[in-house]
């Protein structure tokens, strides 16, 4: 399966706490922060719901 590199690019700051779970659950904590993770359903399904707060590049 191929990686995607997950970054964040902007705050989660005044978000719900729904959308800073799902950082979390990324394994993201800080801005401009990079993640690689295998291009699952789950994980695809995850960065939908913050992808106003992350820039996603395929590797």
């Amino acid at each position: 399966m191929k990686k995607i590199k997950i970054t964040q690019v902007r705050s989660a700051v005044d978000r719900p706490a729904r959308q800073k779970r799902s950082l979390v659950a990324l394994g993201i904590h800080k801005m401009h922060q990079t993640v690689e993770h295998e291009a699952t359903p789950q994980i695809l399904g995850i960065v939908d719901a913050v992808k106003h707060l992350v820039n996603v590049e395929e590797m």
